[in-house]
Formats: structure tokens, C-alpha cells, sequence
């Protein structure tokens, strides 16, 4: 019993150095995220059809869609001017600086070299109330945390890189109709590497106490849920057993 208390003393007193909170959060990468879901597993083996990819284009749409949403959040939660003009670089890498520009507008011509009509993927028609709870889920967590939470819950993209590259890959292989759609990966390759190293080391350098390190690991572990909860979500609906909620979108035979 006594040991068990030290060892809880240890746990909330001893700082970790910024290489072991790196290590933690790598830790919680490689094991959590989402490129070990089975749905993507499938993707990149070219099992899918073009029904379940389209399926996969308008669902994740949802999430993209919030995602400069979810950085205004978090603009909104600093009173550091560097801090805000860092992070709003974000907002326009996915909105742009105009019309048809930016990371939201080059996911719906990813949908659209899938064969959905633009009409379809802008109001969100057809959305999987799975993902739906699970991106909200998102933007709820961001905004109710403090800032260095919602900071460290971006840091999933500390390990989308390689997966980009690898669907890229992979896509032109199995699903070269998507070709002409890619271009949302292509940006993705230099911003994903640039926005998680700053994230880092915001991260590394304002958590301050060993409670709030395992914050940051907790914010970490929580997005990875979130995204993988979306890929069971359409995996579901689509792959196996392929219970499509009433009112979803149903790809053509």
C-alpha cells in the first residue's frame, strides 16, 4: 500500500523532460491512430469500391469542414498576438484566401473525382449521425478545454505525414479515377509537418506541471478516439455488416 502511494507521488511530482513527453505522445500514435483502423487497412489495400470510397469522401467532408472552425476556437482561447498569428495560418490553409482555394475546397473536388456532385457534399446530405456525434465531439472538447488541451488535441498531426504519403501512393495504384482529386494530400504534406511542430512545441514548453503533461497525453489519446470512432462509424454503414441509418447516403449499385 505504501508503495503504491509513492509511486502516485512520483507520478504527479516528477516532471517529464520535453523527450520523454515526446516519447509518451509518439507512444500514444503508433498505437492509437487511426491508420491501423481496418477501414483504411481496406483502402489501401484497394478493397474498397467506389461506393465506399465516395461514402469515405462525404462523411470525412463533415470533419474537414469543422476543422477551421475548431482553430477559431482556439484562436479565440489566446491573448498572445504570436501565438494568434501563428496559429490563424491554420484557417487559411483550409479556407483559403478566396473562393476556391484552401484545404475545404480541395476535399470537395476529392469527392468529386469520386463521382459525387458538389450539390451532394456541401449541405452535408446523407452524413452518418456516427460521424456527426464524433466531429462534434471534437469541436466540443476544443472548446471547452483550456488552450493548451486544445492545442495538444491537433497533435494527431504529428503522424498524419506518412500516412498521407502512403494514401497517395496507394490511391493512384488502386483508385486511379481520384487522380485528378489529390491536391488536398499534395498541400497536407508540407502544412501537417509545419502545424505539428509548432504545436509541439507549445505544448512541451506550457505545460508546466506533471498533471498538466498528462493532460496533453489525455487531449492526444482523446482525438485519436474521435478519429477512429468515425472511420468504425463508416465502416459499419458501409463495409460490414452495412447497416446504412435511414436517410444517409447509399452509394449506387
Amino acid at each position: 500500500m505504501a508503495m503504491e502511494i509513492l509511486d502516485k507521488v512520483d507520478h504527479v511530482e516528477h516532471l517529464l523532460s520535453p523527450e520523454q513527453l515526446r516519447a509518451r505522445l509518439q507512444a500514444v500514435g503508433e498505437a492509437r491512430y487511426h491508420y491501423r483502423h481496418p477501414f483504411h487497412l481496406r483502402m489501401h489495400a484497394g478493397e474498397l469500391t467506389r461506393g465506399q470510397m465516395q461514402a469515405w469522401a462525404l462523411n470525412r467532408y463533415y470533419y474537414q469542414s469543422r476543422i477551421p472552425i475548431k482553430d477559431a476556437l482556439i484562436l479565440a482561447k489566446s491573448d498572445d498576438p504570436a501565438f494568434r498569428r501563428a496559429w490563424r495560418k491554420r484557417i487559411l490553409d483550409h479556407d483559403g484566401d478566396k473562393d476556391g482555394y484552401g484545404g475545404v475546397e480541395k476535399w470537395i473536388q476529392l469527392a468529386e473525382a469520386s463521382g459525387l456532385a458538389r450539390e451532394q457534399v456541401i449541405p452535408f446530405t446523407g452524413i452518418l449521425p456516427g460521424v456527426r456525434f464524433a466531429v462534434d465531439a471534437y469541436l466540443t472538447l476544443v472548446r471547452e478545454s483550456s488552450l493548451l488541451v486544445a492545442v495538444a488535441s491537433s497533435l494527431t498531426e504529428l503522424f498524419s505525414r506518412d500516412l498521407i504519403s502512403l494514401r497517395m501512393d496507394l490511391m493512384r495504384k488502386h483508385y486511379p479515377y481520384l487522380v485528378p482529386g489529390l491536391a488536398y494530400f499534395t498541400g497536407r504534406l508540407t502544412q501537417a509537418p509545419e502545424d505539428a511542430t509548432f504545436a509541439m512545441h507549445y505544448v512541451t514548453n506550457h505545460a508546466k506541471t506533471r498533471a498538466e503533461q498528462e493532460q496533453v497525453i489525455d487531449a492526444l489519446n482523446s482525438k485519436c478516439e474521435i478519429l477512429w470512432a468515425q472511420l468504425d462509424a463508416i465502416d459499419y454503414a458501409y463495409v460490414a455488416p452495412g447497416n446504412i441509418p435511414p436517410g444517409c447516403f447509399v452509394p449506387e449499385a
